[in-house]
Parts: structure tokens; C-alpha cells; sequence
């Protein structure tokens, strides 16, 4: 399995980018990725951050190869180089997750992307967040690179430690979904944020679709948090319950099976702004 990680997935290759990243060093990666990408939430407000409108559009760049194309167009500067705000990808922990991956990969590090939930980004909530997981020779272990070195979480006074995030800060899906379903966290508090009221974005419905999403990762398809395939927002709570415990249990090719979870070469999209449903053809493997 060690090996499968640490090769490149159809969505993670860099392709013709991989001679402009040859230069990061393996201790720079985390902020390398960090560097690269700016969210495109920022706060609601991207003009004052310089960004025009016609620039959202680069969240729904999905392959690392178009990715580093992008950030290369804005500033040739190869990573991990600094940034202006405007002179990063717009984007998404998604983004930061599969860029990190791609360097990783690049270096032969075995690398893994987990959806899951993440408890320091606002206080009081566990948000529907993606990261990656890599292997330091003796353990996997979670990092973020979606913040730069220093990132502290509102209302506390220590750093988060981002190169090695501590499991009861952020929970992957099934670890969540079991949690909730056993009654030792609330299911109302995991939400895509705390404004967005739809149910679909929050509560169990969410954390059963992040559990597809992580399944889907573990097998190197590092999906869109806004796609949808197969039975994914209607999955028997019984389904999901075999499904965290078996992503729990390290069983993640065995249970990556049956129409209703395997991604297929054809997904739906509800991609930012407008959020209208889009069919998306994936590339082929090793296309």
C-alpha cells in the first residue's frame, strides 16, 4: 500500500509541472501548498483582497497539472517562492490537499488525501474539511496545508502544531459517522459552515456523504467536495455504519465496491458560484 500512495493519482500528477516544482524541498512541502492557494471564501469579501470576480472559477480547476499551470500563469515564481494574494490559486483545502499531494508524490513520499472534520477552524463546530495524510516511516500522520507556520485558532493562544495535527482536532469521516451514531458527539454541530442552513450541508446526511468522499480518496480519486455520484445522499444509515468500519479497520480497497459508492468515469458537479448541475467526465487513468 505504501507504494500505491506514493505514486501519483490521475488527479494529483503535476504532468508537464513536474520539472517546475522539482526544486521544493521535502521539509517545505507542507508550506509550499499552503503558499499556493488562497480560499476562496476569504471571508466573503475576495475584492478587497484583489480578486476579480471572473477569477471564482479557478476553484473548479481539478487536476494538480492545471492547478500549477494556473498558480505558474499568475507568478512563474516556482514554490515554495512567496506569494501576493492575487498571485495565488483561488481555491479550497481541497486545493492545498492535492497540491501537497502532488509534491509529496513527486518526492516518492506516500501521501493520502482524508476527508473529515476539522474542530479549529471555528470555534465551537466541526466543518467539513480535507487533508492530507502522509507516511514518516513509522506512522501516517495528518498535516495542514492550508495555513501558513503560526496559524492559531480564534480563541486560543498556541499555534496548531500543522505538520503533525493531533486526531481529536480533526476527525476523519468515519471516525465522525461512528462517533455520532454511538452518541458521543452531537451530529448537529458538523456542518459545511454555520450560516449554510441547507440539510444536506450539515448533520449526519453531511458526515455519510464525507464518509463516500474519504472511501473515494483512500483509493486515489481526490474528488470535489461539491461532485456526486452513485447513491452517495441516500446511502442506508446500515451502509454507511459498514462502510466507516471498514475505513476504521484499514479495509479501504475491500469496501471500494458496488455502484453506489465507486466513482464513475461520469460525475454531477454543483460547482461554485451559481452551483448548477454539470456532468462532468473524468479523465481516464494515466491520461
Amino acid at each position: 500500500m505504501l507504494d500505491f500512495y506514493a505514486a501519483q493519482s490521475t488527479f494529483t500528477d503535476p504532468g508537464p509541472l513536474a520539472a517546475w516544482i522539482d526544486g521544493v524541498p521535502r521539509e517545505l512541502i507542507r508550506e509550499s501548498a499552503a503558499r499556493l492557494v488562497f480560499h476562496y471564501w476569504a471571508n466573503g469579501d475576495l475584492a478587497r483582497h484583489g480578486f476579480t470576480p471572473d477569477r471564482v472559477g479557478e476553484v473548479n480547476l481539478r487536476y494538480a497539472d492545471a492547478m500549477l499551470a494556473r498558480a505558474r500563469e499568475l507568478d512563474p515564481a516556482p514554490p515554495p517562492a512567496g506569494r501576493q494574494e492575487t498571485g495565488r490559486l483561488l481555491g479550497c483545502c481541497r486545493d492545498n490537499t492535492v497540491l501537497y499531494l502532488a509534491l509529496a508524490r513527486h518526492h516518492g513520499i506516500p501521501a493520502r488525501a482524508r476527508y473529515g472534520f476539522a474542530d479549529y477552524l471555528i470555534p465551537g463546530w466541526w466543518l467539513d474539511h480535507m487533508i492530507p495524510e502522509v507516511w514518516d516511516g513509522g506512522r501516517w500522520r495528518l498535516v495542514e496545508p492550508e495555513f501558513e507556520q503560526g496559524y492559531t485558532t480564534p480563541g486560543e493562544s498556541e499555534p496548531l502544531p500543522l505538520g503533525d495535527m493531533p486526531r481529536e482536532r480533526f476527525l476523519t469521516a468515519g471516525r465522525a459517522w461512528r462517533s455520532c451514531r454511538a452518541g458521543k458527539a452531537d451530529p448537529r454541530r458538523f456542518v459545511t459552515a454555520p450560516g449554510i442552513e441547507d440539510p444536506r450541508l450539515r448533520g449526519l446526511p453531511l458526515v455519510a456523504r464525507s464518509v463516500v468522499f474519504d472511501l473515494a480518496a483512500l483509493n486515489k480519486h481526490e474528488m470535489l467536495t461539491w461532485d456526486r455520484w452513485g447513491a452517495m445522499d441516500d446511502l442506508p444509515g446500515e451502509r454507511v455504519d459498514d462502510l466507516a468500519a471498514d475505513i476504521e479497520a484499514g479495509r479501504f480497497r475491500e469496501a471500494y465496491t458496488g455502484p453506489d459508492v465507486v466513482v464513475p468515469d461520469v460525475v454531477a458537479s454543483y460547482p461554485p458560484p451559481d452551483h448548477r448541475r454539470t456532468e462532468i467526465t473524468l479523465r481516464a487513468a494515466g491520461a
